[in-house]
């Protein structure tokens, strides 16, 4: 069934847009879901929904120091996640639109995925229950 599976994997046509290079789409998928791993860095992603702040207005309720706050910035920013513009002397943060769409996609592939394997179980079950 693996040997199947990685065969059905390996020869799947690329989704239109598709990173192409496996390793490099692997690393995009690891930096975005270790960013979201983070409560904090979850937090700030909420709070950016609101629209641009500054790293100052961020970090002010939470319990960690501005350079703390600015680490997991920068951990977003890596991830592809949020995007940093510095004003003069201050450093303003928004969401990426396209952020996590490389983890969506992802999901969405695994969920059709699963999801036609669950259905052909269910129509290989009743095929036997019909047979009995």
């Amino acid at each position: 069934m693996f040997n199947k599976l990685v065969e059905c994997y390996a020869t799947s046509t690329p989704r239109p847009g598709a990173i192409v290079n496996k390793v490099v789409e692997d690393q995009v998928l690891d930096r975005a879901y270790s960013a979201l791993a983070d409560s904090t860095r979850r937090r700030l992603l909420e709070a950016l929904r609101a629209g641009d702040a500054r790293i100052s207005d961020l970090a002010a309720p939470l319990p960690m120091t501005f350079a703390g706050v600015s680490r997991h910035i920068g951990v977003l920013e890596a991830a592809g996640l949020v995007q940093r513009e510095v004003r003069g002397r201050e450093h303003w943060v928004s969401l990426r639109q396209d952020g996590l769409t490389p983890a969506q996609q992802w999901m969405t592939e695994q969920t059709d995925f699963w999801s036609s394997r669950a259905d052909a179980l269910a129509a290989k079950l009743r095929r036997e229950a019909d047979s009995r």
